[in-house]
């Protein structure tokens, strides 16, 4: 109890973990950065030790190459660059992202570009590339053919140039991203909008999320299932055994990329699976749900609990403490859990189709932190 009387916050620490903040480069700089010194080594006869490429958002940039090496007999250039991704927790980071240059002889002024080995392979609609194409999006598309033809000078004149960027073990890199989910097989997407990576940023997620939309829309697809991690959308597929995996995205902490896609594309039912924490905060109308955006609702919670007739000491202590969990676990020995998710859970698709309107019906899963079914709450319970 504090001084007042009224009972001390139970707080995880006051001190926010430190973060660092340094930039690194996206696959696509990296890419565009290789393909442009095999190019030089290819005009010059010797790939150059560092090389300056022009990024995504018209900076210049110089870059470090590795295994730079020219095959004349094949009019052939090698070159890679590790990726660098700062302060950024990427699954790509440490990447070998390397271009081989090859003349097309009676080409003049073609540039193909192709994907080797660890890109992944577009496998269905609805990526904005070619089916049976190589993962590279198309902005680092642009700016690897960009820097390849600002290098290459004369060889244009009478010849074309084929570039493939291939990267050494992608397609064990892929299996800790969603490619795989978005039909991209074989290896890694070449991403990057801006050719910077921004520690902690988010667009890369966010844009998988939106991809992931408009891949199940591709299919055919009406129900969508929004889960928050990798915990729920197992629940969520139990729960929904009917449904074909393209329906089911991560969402994670992305709300808002989640539904106004799903909006956008005329999603006709919606389901969200998720637990206690992030259920609050989609109560609270956030369209980022990650813990550094903002805090839980204390008074949310307390109120709920309210509600379902829990007793006034408790709703004092979940209203003074730190985390959502807190208020499940103490309610569930009461035996109020199922009452309690019900509560949040329409108080959230109250919030989410108040935020997101569209012609759609949203339902609502709620599971326990080890992934146990409590409750489902359908589109007309809540509203």
């Amino acid at each position: 109890m504090s001084d007042t009387g009224a009972p001390a916050k139970v707080r995880k620490g006051d001190a926010r973990r430190a973060r660092g903040n340094r930039t690194g480069f996206t696959t696509g700089a990296c890419a565009a950065a290789a393909a442009r010194a095999a190019t030089l080594g290819l005009l010059n006869g010797e790939v150059p030790e560092k090389v300056v490429s022009r990024l995504p958002n018209g900076h210049d940039q110089a870059f470090a190459v590795i295994d730079g090496r020219v095959e004349e007999s094949a009019a052939l250039a090698h070159a890679a660059i590790v990726k660098d991704a700062g302060d950024d927790p990427d699954a790509t980071h440490g990447a070998h992202l390397t271009a081989d240059v090859r003349l097309l002889p009676h080409c003049a002024g073609e540039v193909v570009l192709k994907g080797g080995a660890g890109v992944g392979v577009v496998t269905k609609s609805g990526l904005g590339l070619e089916v049976g194409g190589p993962a590279i999006n198309p902005v680092p598309r642009r700016n690897i053919v960009d820097n390849v033809r600002a290098a290459a000078g004369e060889l244009l004149e009478h010849d074309g140039l084929e570039v493939t960027i291939s990267v050494p073990g992608g397609e064990e890199m892929a299996k800790k991203t969603l490619n795989a989910r978005l039909g991209i097989l074989g290896g890694i997407s070449i991403l990057g909008t801006t050719g910077i990576v921004r520690p902690y940023s988010t667009a890369a997620f966010r844009a998988s999320v939106v991809q992931a939309v408009d891949v199940a829309v591709n299919q055919g697809q009406t129900h969508l299932v929004f889960t928050t991690g990798g915990r729920t959308e197992k629940f969520a597929m139990r729960q929904l055994p009917e449904l074909d995996e393209s329906c089911f995205v991560q969402m994670g902490d992305f709300v808002k990329a989640a539904f106004s896609s799903a909006v956008k594309r005329r999603a006709t039912q919606i389901t969200v699976g998720a637990m206690v924490g992030k259920l609050t905060k989609m109560c609270q109308g956030l369209s980022v749900t990650h813990a550094w955006k903002a805090e839980i609702d204390r008074d949310l919670l307390a109120e709920s609990a309210e509600e379902i007739g829990a007793p006034a000491d408790l709703i004092a202590e979940i209203r003074a403490a730190e985390t959502a969990r807190f208020a499940a676990e103490r309610l569930a020995l009461l035996g109020l859990a199922e009452a309690f998710h019900r509560r949040l859970a329409i108080k959230a698709i109250r919030s989410l189709t108040r935020h997101y309107p569209g012609d759609y019906r949203l339902n609502i899963l709620v599971c326990d932190f080890e992934g146990r079914f409590i409750c489902r709450v359908e589109h007309d319970e809540a509203l």
